[in-house]
């Protein structure tokens, strides 16, 4: 006899056992056969189990016995093969009258699961266990089902009923126990910078059947991918990533495994609150950073790229970018300067003749003698021009004295004045 015992105390390994109970489990049918974990102990009964009796029926044979009241077992052998023990214990007879208190059982090899015109018993078989015993293969194929077929007798004078008894039943041997699975976990870099992908990888040995991969951050499940990979930008530095994953289908044994604290590098980057002025004022920015090296863009309205706190002068609302470096990492802030207009443009009005609203009218214009004013359709017709825009010149939605349909029009205001360098564009909307 041989028996092994389990030395890896990492792996959590589950099992299907079933329960004692009244009425039989479902593995009294061979499709349903009950799968055997290697070296976990599984208590099992034939408690009123029955038995079916056809051609090519799953009880349908004889070997050392013919089936009385059956169960059924499976196990599969692992990519090696080799022997298998299987040891019954602790059984337990019912006591009713007229009944057996025998047990029977063989492994059998079943070309087609479950038809019994294809089985051929492998190793030894017991006809009349009436206390502790076992069943021998020697030399199973690899990575094969058998079946374990369980019946109670039904012999000898004044015998009516067929033996029903609880058992345990223990799975052993070289070509049945699982090779201790693993898995391993590597990144694609040691050290990344805040906010950049870091790719895992896992990888399995001995370790069939896998369902999917389960992902954790410090403990917190993150994500579960079908595939030994994961990508993640939202780590922080000292971040432990782990991998789970189950091995075997019907015996699950879990692995997992965790990778070292993530190394990310980070500073802060801060370009300052936003700002407002008007226009030809100038706004001192108000950048920080600890890196060694910085700049801000767009340059042509700073005073200065290379320090922290230059002067702007835009013309018109500006986004400024300050950008630094420690020669491995670069980060970004952004700080906007809003230019505020002279005047209010309204984007819409009436000339329907009611005298309300019925003329385009931008007073302040009226400040900028030189302004043009050019106004376009939506085909980029110039419909509407004027040097100056003063109440008098308010456009009343004509064009050569001809009125113009509703639309949305296409403006261009240029102040022709050095603190106003940039036009203002914009749309306006004609409702008659």
């Amino acid at each position: 006899m041989w028996r092994s015992t389990v030395v890896n105390v990492s792996l959590i390994l589950f099992c299907f056992c079933a329960n004692l109970a009244s009425a039989q489990a479902i593995y009294n049918a061979c499709n349903n056969a009950l799968a055997l974990c290697p070296l976990v102990t599984q208590n099992i009964n034939n408690l009123q189990a029955n038995h079916t009796v056809c051609t090519n029926c799953e009880d349908d044979f004889t070997f050392c016995f013919s089936a009385n009241n059956t169960i059924w077992l499976k196990f599969k052998t692992n990519p090696t093969g080799g022997n298998v023990q299987l040891d019954f214990s602790n059984i337990t007879f019912q006591a009713g009258p007229n009944q057996d208190t025998e047990i029977q059982a063989t492994i059998l090899e079943a070309l087609v699961p479950c038809n019994a015109g294809t089985y051929t018993a492998v190793g030894n078989c017991v006809a009349a266990g009436t206390a502790n015993f076992s069943l021998l293969a020697p030399a199973l194929a690899p990575s094969t089902t058998y079946y374990v077929v369980i019946s109670g007798a039904l012999n000898g004078p004044g015998i009516t009923t067929a033996a029903e008894a609880t058992m345990d039943v223990f799975l052993s041997g070289p070509g049945a126990e699982h090779l201790p699975p693993s898995i391993a976990i590597t990144t694609d870099t040691d050290t990344i910078c805040r906010g950049s992908i870091l790719t895992v990888t896992a990888a399995t040995t001995n370790c069939p059947d896998i369902a999917g991969y389960t992902w954790s951050v410090n403990g917190v499940l993150t994500a579960v991918t079908g595939q030994p990979v994961f990508q993640t930008s939202g780590l922080a530095d000292g971040d432990i990533v782990s991998v789970r994953t189950s091995c075997y289908a019907d015996c699950p044994v879990v692995v997992t495994m965790a990778a070292p604290p993530v190394s990310v590098v980070s500073f802060p980057v801060d370009a300052g609150p936003d700002l407002s002025i008007s226009p030809g004022s100038s706004a001192h920015l108000q950048g920080s950073t600890t890196a060694p090296v910085y700049s801000w863009t767009p340059a042509g309205s700073l005073s200065s790229t290379t320090i922290l706190d230059p002067f702007a002068i835009p013309e018109v609302t500006t986004t400024y970018f300050l950008t630094a470096t420690d020669g491995v990492c670069t980060f970004s802030d952004d700080v906007t300067v809003n230019v505020s207009s002279p005047f209010v443009i309204t984007n819409t009005f009436t000339p329907n003749g009611d005298g309300y609203n019925d003329t385009w009218e931008i007073p302040a214009l009226e400040e900028f003698p030189n302004c043009s004013v050019e106004i376009f359709d939506r085909w980029g017709q110039l419909v509407y021009q004027t040097t100056g825009y003063a109440l008098k010149k308010s456009w009343d939605g004509r064009s050569n004295g001809r009125e113009l349909t509703e639309s949305v029009y296409f403006y261009t205001i240029d102040l022709r004045d050095p603190d106003f360098k940039e036009p203002f564009r914009g749309t306006i909307t004609l409702i008659r």
